[in-house]
């Protein structure tokens, strides 16, 4: 119980950081260009503690999944579908209120459009610089490994890809890219990026094989090395039946080794409805079972019922990542999911794999509980991805207010405070439908009382064959779709 409290309180401590030097770049950056701040709260919805200081209340939400500093020069809409109403007043001030008669606040002055853009991309300034304080932390202390920052092997490769046709497979080693060495899998990656062809040399037991493969193209058909350790099987389903439970780890499926989730996610969605041998290891023994795998109706997938834990971290090798290559990597896996999320065929599955805040909470549990490190290094991706999914130009976001800011810049003109609101209420109510769909799936997914009143749900509409869930978190220590 003592445990689960501390991790819980690091978890808040990590994650209110998150938002906090968000929110406060915001407000250090509207205080030094001189503009009117009316609030500054971490969390939305009503009050559960404030305070009005020097004309400013400070409050914290009872939703913790965010936060705002309420600027009316900066936004005449007041966002207030999501911020709720102005802090005008609070209960210092309410006892002289009845007293005082109403005088209407004087029309407060317009602000430079650089001010508003200066403001505007503060808060994801502020993270970051959080990010990289907390890759200078991870680079100097170190952190245990991932499989795949221990080398880079090929722990997936799609059969139709340009790298397949090119001769890559799972289970080699790459060395060189270019003639340059690389260590790990994100170097690997790094490299493919830059160039739309590569020369790469890779270990192929102990031969040295040559081969040139699509580089930028190849990013999202191949997948490092990691471990399929079992977070939980899940009730009622093949795995379940089938003996596997939380901490076991998956070394073999019909009788190929195992080297990555996504090779095992490839080779379960190829044999549905077969009755196939599944080996892992629990507590240094292994142990063979046989599991079934079907069809998911829902999301299209074959599974066999699993959920990865994805802390797979080896403590016996530490290794100590350079700070800018942490933050590349960080941005790096943003870019590619919102690419992916945009991009014809790849979409739908991406969307799936989608979680929201509920999803990065539980990850983040799970997160220190393996290691305190691990998690100041998804910390500062966490960070790495508030900042650039907050500069996108849609309204409501600080990318829209840049873009509006940008448009008066250009015009000479202000875009018209009612058009404004309006597409900021429209794209306020978006986001929220979004954060309900996201939170909603998450409860079915992860939590207890949800997996029960989806198997509910199932009982009342039975599929035509086996329908598992399928979680998906977005995050490099969040799960991937599971078999």
């Amino acid at each position: 119980m003592l445990t689960t409290l501390i991790t819980v309180a690091i978890v808040a401590l990590l994650f209110g950081l998150t938002i906090f030097v968000h929110e406060f770049g915001h407000f250090l950056a509207a205080r030094l260009c001189g503009l009117v701040i009316e609030t500054f709260s971490i969390g939305f919805g009503p009050a559960i503690w404030k305070r009005k200081h020097n004309g400013i209340v400070y409050k914290i939400g009872c939703i913790p999944f965010g936060g705002y500093v309420a600027l009316p020069q900066l936004d005449p809409s007041g966002m207030s579908l999501v911020q709720g109403s102005p802090d005008t007043q609070t209960t210092e001030d309410s006892a002289t209120a009845p007293d005082t008669p109403f005088v209407a606040a004087p029309p407060l002055p317009a602000i430079a459009p650089w001010k508003r853009i200066v403001v505007s991309l503060a808060g994801a300034a502020g993270n970051v610089l959080l990010a990289i304080v907390l890759a200078w932390a991870v680079y100097l202390i170190g952190k245990p490994a991932t499989p795949s920052e221990e080398n880079a092997m090929v722990g997936y490769v799609a059969e139709n890809s340009g790298a397949y046709a090119g001769g890559l497979r799972i289970g080699d080693e790459v060395l060189t890219v270019n003639k340059r060495p690389v260590g790990n899998w994100m170097d690997f990656l790094m490299a493919c990026s830059m160039h739309e062809t590569v020369q790469i040399e890779v270990r192929r037991g102990t031969e040295l094989v040559l081969l040139t493969i699509p580089g930028e193209k190849s990013l999202y058909e191949m997948d490092g090395k990691s471990l399929c350790m079992v977070l939980l099987a899940e009730p009622g389903l093949s795995a379940d039946k089938a003996g596997l439970t939380s901490g076991d780890i998956i070394v073999a499926f019909d009788g190929r080794n195992i080297i990555s989730r996504a090779q095992l996610i490839a080779l379960v969605g190829a044999r549905a409805g077969q009755t196939l041998p599944i080996t892992f290891k629990r507590n240094g023994e292994l142990l063979t079972s046989m599991v079934t795998p079907a069809l998911d109706q829902g999301s299209g997938q074959v599974r066999i019922g699993i959920q990865f834990n994805v802390t797979d971290v080896d403590f016996n090798h530490i290794v100590h990542p350079g700070p800018w290559q942490q933050i590349r990597s960080h941005a790096s896996a943003i870019f590619r999911t919102l690419s992916a999320l945009t991009t014809p065929g790849q979409a739908g599955v991406t969307s799936r794999q989608v979680g929201g805040p509920l999803a990065i909470l539980i990850s983040y549990y799970y997160i220190v509980r393996a290691s305190l490190m691990v998690a100041v290094f998804f910390t500062a991706f966490l960070n790495i991805n508030l900042a650039i999914f907050n500069v996108l130009p849609i309204p409501i976001l600080d990318g829209g207010h840049v873009m509006f800011a940008l448009w008066e810049a250009i015009f000479r003109r202000p875009v018209h405070p009612r058009v404004v609101v309006v597409i900021t209420n429209i794209f306020a109510v978006l986001l929220i439908g979004v954060f309900v769909l996201l939170t909603g799936r998450d409860f079915l997914r992860f939590t207890p009382l949800g997996r029960y009143v989806n198997k509910w749900m199932e009982s009342r509409h039975p599929p035509a064959v086996e329908a598992p869930v399928t979680p998906g978190v977005p995050a490099p220590a969040a799960a991937t779709p599971e078999p």
